[in-house]
């Protein structure tokens, strides 16, 4: 079988010297800070990625089954924004393809000439998926991306001829903060093209128990993906971190609208990590921040859509309004 994706992660020696000193330097600064703090993006290791594609199976965790709904439901609503074309369909943290295949296999008995083109940082989940996803939709065209957001985006925008439908699925947009999904989404209006079109999920805010069930599940799966982080910085920087010296917390912040993620040190320890040649000092109870994962309103879709360049054509939610997938049309000038 012929090479199905593209490598534009680190992929050899040099490039993995360089990323293992980006994510030296991160948690360097991030541990040094008051208070302390990881960068949420590392967790998705090949061990991350495989515990989160298990969390999203959690009954506790109802935005898949939600958003699987809505996909169900609206798939020919989708379709209808690229029917009469030849298009790519990019998805962003791809992960298992098992939301985008309800897509893929309606547009595929639909007759329409598309390419799937995943992105996704972990090249075992890419090897996985894009293999999978040849044997399941057979004589479709796939051609997935090993890399970060942007480095995706990047190549995207000087590779591309098409018209494209991006799909940014489950609540990932909600892990950044409100300048950073601007940023984000300025620079994915950037990689694009007039009438664009982009699909991507928020999480309404809604019950306040029923969010924090669902990261806070009874099988401690959110719980082993958040220490996970602990062990990467053990096998990639030669830390010395004993994850039992540490839980896992989750809140809900009713000021800012997110859900917050903490490592909590259980006691007075300092840790070591060879890489860094710098040894981090924790008190007892002291938190490491992890994750925002922000919930939304009506309002702030439409606000953070207008801001950045698009023009919202459906708000597409489940029967309980607990999640939404909207779809935004990007709009330019013609020159």
């Amino acid at each position: 079988m012929k090479q199905l994706y593209k490598i534009l992660a680190p992929g050899d020696l040099k490039d993995a010297i360089y990323a293992n000193k980006a994510f030296a330097l991160d948690v360097l600064n991030g541990l040094s800070e008051h208070p302390k703090r990881l960068q949420s993006k590392y967790f998705y290791d090949d061990e991350g990625s495989r515990l989160f594609q298990e969390i999203m199976g959690l009954p506790e965790y109802y935005l898949t089954n939600c958003e699987y709904e809505i996909l169900q439901t609206h798939k020919e609503t989708i379709s209808q924004f690229v029917s009469n074309e030849t298009f790519n369909i990019i998805e962003l943290g791809a992960g298992d393809g098992l939301k985008t295949s309800i897509l893929i296999e309606y547009f595929q008995k639909s007759g329409l000439d598309f390419r799937y083109v995943p992105v996704d940082i972990s090249e075992a989940a890419m090897q996985t998926l894009t293999r999978s996803m040849k044997q399941k939709f057979t004589g479709m065209d796939i051609f997935g991306l090993v890399a970060e957001y942007f480095e995706g985006l990047k190549w995207l925008s000087t590779s591309n001829d098409r018209r494209n439908i991006v799909l940014i699925l489950g609540s990932n947009l909600g892990n950044f903060s409100k300048s950073q999904a601007k940023a984000f989404l300025r620079t994915l209006w950037n990689s694009l093209n007039n009438d664009d079109i982009v699909v991507t999920g928020f999480d309404v805010k809604k019950d306040i128990d029923l969010m924090l069930d669902a990261y806070n599940d009874a099988q401690g799966v959110t719980a082993k993906f958040n220490l996970n982080l602990l062990r990467r910085i053990n096998r990639e920087l030669g830390g010395n971190f004993d994850l039992n010296r540490f839980r896992f917390f989750a809140t809900y912040n009713v000021f800012s609208g997110a859900m917050e993620s903490y490592l909590v040190s259980l006691e007075a320890q300092k840790v070591f990590v060879k890489d860094i040649g710098q040894t981090f000092s924790f008190k007892e109870w002291e938190p490491i921040h992890t994750e925002y994962s922000y919930k939304f309103l009506e309002s702030d879709i439409i606000n953070l859509a207008e801001s950045t360049g698009y023009a919202i054509e459906k708000q597409l939610y489940d029967s309980k309004r607990y999640f939404v997938d909207s779809v935004w049309r990007v709009e330019k000038q013609a020159k």
